[in-house]
């Protein structure tokens, strides 16, 4: 059990700790990685030049480069190499030739700006993939793994503050027949629409996912019942009038759950939720079931 718990607990450090630094201000960051220049150069200095201290020089150079990006990167690979050079100079270690400090310096500057651009723009590309996971990127909605995640977050939340939480599940009707009749581009662009709409309309801590083709889910924390009638008739309303503005057939059937008590998983809430919209889709189509789950 010890030794399962050792690198669990240490990965949640280390994810802190990233956290931590990547909300750090600009001044933070200035303040840190120009100590951290001075006290290696320093250490550096009285090490002699018989010790060579180009990896430690990295540290600072490769926290900036993943955590500010390139420029401050380049900034502190420039001090660095300065640095380098006056503990090389002033540390007694006497070249053939003078020109040689300038080279050697010149050599140093360019491996850190290549470890400063390799590591900033894999930063970029960790961020890229990092967002694609998140969006879903037809529609522009949190993707459904997202989703899961931010929901039981909210789940949990619930249950600890004792607040309503309320799911709806939204299913576009005649989706299918925009596809078919108009094609996919089309279809695409009315998602796309249908995200916008209700985003612009929605909280910050709300979220809009896409669940897949052409169902949407819309999770309210801290929300009961009657606002939430409120919030979906405002939607429903506002999304009537955009698709009758665009020429689509598009209706919108809903089934919103509000639960009193969160349930017991995010499987549980969708599949009840989806039930619940069901019966309005076998129906008449086009309207809106509400429950409420006090269990």
């Amino acid at each position: 059990m010890l030794y399962t718990q050792f690198p669990l607990n240490a990965i949640l450090q280390l994810m802190n700790a990233a956290l931590f630094l990547e909300k750090r201000s600009n001044l933070f960051w200035g303040c840190l990685i120009g100590l951290s220049i001075i006290l290696l150069g320093i250490i550096d200095f009285l090490t002699g030049y018989e010790l060579t201290f180009s990896l430690f020089y990295l540290a600072p150079i490769s926290l900036v480069a993943w955590f500010k990006g390139k420029r401050f990167a380049l900034l502190a690979s420039a001090i660095s190499a300065i640095a380098w050079f006056l503990a090389d100079f002033f540390s007694g270690n006497r070249y053939s030739d003078s020109s040689l400090y300038v080279w050697n310096t010149l050599i140093r500057l360019s491996f850190f700006f290549i470890v400063s651009t390799l590591l900033s723009e894999l930063k970029k590309a960790y961020d890229s993939n990092k967002l694609l996971a998140r969006v879903d990127f037809v529609s522009g909605a949190v993707s459904v793994s997202y989703f899961y995640t931010l929901a039981k977050n909210e789940i949990e939340r619930s249950a600890r503050y004792d607040k309503p939480l309320t799911f709806a599940y939204i299913d576009l009707d005649n989706f299918k027949e925009i596809n078919d009749l108009l094609g996919h581009s089309i279809g695409d662009l009315v998602l796309r629409t249908v995200t916008e709409n209700i985003q612009s309309q929605i909280r910050t801590n709300d979220t809009l996912a896409r669940l897949g083709g052409d169902e949407f889910a819309l999770l309210l924390p801290e929300t009961g019942e009657e606002e939430a009638r409120n919030v979906i008739t405002r939607l429903r309303s506002n999304l009537a009038g955009v698709m009758l503005k665009n020429g689509w057939t598009v209706t919108f059937s809903v089934g919103v759950v509000t639960y009193c008590r969160p349930p017991a998983s995010v499987d549980e809430m969708v599949k009840l939720a989806d039930s619940t919209m069901y019966s309005v889709k076998t129906s008449t189509k086009n309207g809106v079931a509400y429950r409420v789950y006090a269990n």
